[in-house]
């Protein structure tokens, strides 16, 4: 039967209303390695970022130190909310982010009760037993994985932390009355804790997906664990061997610092070796990476798994030698800056300032941080995104999706909203009724403050005289360079 060019026409454009109002697919296939290149099916998969640790669990700055904490440094954490974990992994995405790696599962310490806070991993139940995985920990990390693959998000998992911020190998030793050092003893109690633990996650069934974190597609590759400076022979391959033995779809990290293991390279079953530069090490410079392909000699596929805390001059000098510097035809893989926060809940982002001076980077970049230089540097890892697929620039952004307003109590002392993927500022407007008209009561609106602290600030307040007893409507919009969003759900308010 012939088909007259109209009702093509409206067909294919059928399709395509279809195909925006369809949610985002699941990812087809793991990625795999072909020598020094990642795959994804028969493409190379190469990528750029800006480091996002926390998708998982947040350090609240805004709340200040806990004093409780003897190490006189503890900062008070907190889960995120699906929102918030949902907003985080668009901003990535829609502003051209492949990957993302996150940042270690963190173990109990003797002060989380009094500073509030949880962990992923708690002591074990009796004296001597392996340590337990906190299912209210975990649903978090099951909604990380969830949305990544809904999006498209790849992400690297590392395990353990060499550290104590988050309470890494020293806390998981305190459990066995052992030492920091005996986490990198095979032979000790607090090494065989931390194969457990790999064990307990790698066979994890996701609360949200029903598949086994094994069979999750947006697990990119497992790390044995963040900067584990002090790692051997024994154990680098005892571990490696232990993670493909439990899962063979996903791939190996091996998270030493500051060196390349030369056993590792004839490892079967590390693929990737990453190192992490930064000035306090020496190596926080182009130069370091052409020195990492050499010894790495196209055996394994090379990662800078982070690199930053200096000028965006200095930071796009070495994400470009990321991009282009080869090696006997081996690059690498991917860079990623640190280090990236998102949105809070109820408006503004969460930050985090680093001894440095550095903060954290909000995306799309806001004019707040230019002593930081957060648009230099957002748009120099927009820049090295578009050039590891082929481009010569990065593309503009997506126009932003509508904010979510929150719920009013008076809007003389503060409106809150949660800012859109990629919102850049927002029009706030406000009618008597519901349908309109509204009145503009706040143009060029930034969310963007460098060190917003939402316990004493408010993005917004109402700035008219208000009538007690009135019903008033209230939306917000999102604007950035491409084009504005649709209005925020509407929220109503009556004076008393």
């Amino acid at each position: 039967m012939a088909i007259s060019p109209r009702a093509l026409m409206l067909f294919v454009l059928f399709m395509s209303l279809l195909l925006v109002a369809l949610p985002s697919q699941a990812l087809d296939e793991f990625i795999s390695r072909d020598g020094h290149r990642l795959m994804e099916g028969e493409q190379e998969f190469r990528f750029a970022g800006i480091h996002a640790p926390e998708l998982h669990r947040i350090e609240d700055d805004a709340r200040g130190t806990c004093v409780a904490d003897p190490r006189g440094w503890g900062q008070y954490f907190r889960w995120p909310t699906a929102d918030e974990q949902e907003n985080w992994i668009k901003a990535l995405v829609k502003s051209g982010h492949r990957a993302m790696r996150v940042y270690v599962l963190s173990v109990a310490t003797p002060a989380d009760v009094e500073c509030g806070r949880e962990t992923h991993i708690l002591a074990p139940l009796q004296a001597g037993d392996m340590p337990r995985l906190n299912e209210a920990a975990m649903v978090h990390y099951d909604r990380m994985i969830a949305l990544a693959d809904q999006y498209g998000l790849r992400l690297i998992l590392p395990f353990i932390d060499h550290w104590k911020w988050w309470g890494g190998r020293e806390q998981l030793a305190a459990f066995y009355g052992e030492s920091a050092d005996d986490f990198y003893d095979t032979n000790s109690k607090t090494y065989a804790a931390y194969q457990a633990i790999i064990r307990q996650v790698i066979n994890r069934t996701n609360t949200l997906t029903n598949r086994r974190y094994k069979d999750e597609k947006a697990i990119m590759a497992w790390e044995t664990g963040n900067e584990l400076k002090d790692s051997g022979e024994a154990f680098v391959t005892q571990t490696a061997a232990l993670i493909k033995e439990l899962d063979s779809n996903h791939l190996v990290i091996d998270g030493t610092y500051l060196k390349i293991n030369k056993f590792a390279l004839d490892d079967p079953n590390v693929d990737i070796i990453s190192n992490h530069f930064y000035t306090t090490n020496n190596n926080n410079n182009p130069e370091q990476i052409l020195a990492d392909l050499k010894s790495i000699a196209g055996k394994k596929v090379y990662l800078i798994g982070e690199f930053g805390l200096r000028d965006a001059a200095g930071l796009n000098d070495i994400m470009q030698a990321a991009v282009h510097t080869e090696y006997q035809g081996a690059r690498a893989a991917g860079a990623f800056i640190w280090g990236f926060r998102g949105h809070r809940h109820n408006g503004g982002f969460y930050w985090h300032k680093e001894y440095t001076g550095h903060y954290s980077y909000h995306i799309p970049g806001f004019s707040e941080g230019a002593a930081n230089e957060e648009l230099q540097v957002v748009n120099l890892v927009r820049k090295a995104q578009a050039q590891m697929i082929g481009l010569n620039a990065a593309p503009p952004l997506p126009a932003p999706e509508a904010p979510k307003l929150r719920a009013i109590a008076d809007p003389r002392v503060r409106i809150d909203f949660m800012g859109a993927p990629l919102g850049r500022t927002y029009r706030i407007e406000r009618a008597i009724n519901a349908a309109g008209p509204w009145r503009v009561i706040g143009d060029n609106i930034s969310d963007g403050l460098q060190e917003y602290r939402p316990y004493q600030q408010a993005l917004f307040r109402d700035p008219d005289t208000l009538v007690p007893g009135q019903m008033y409507y209230y939306r917000v919009i999102a604007i950035n360079e491409s084009g504005e969003s649709a209005p925020s759900n509407m929220v109503q308010v009556v004076l008393p």
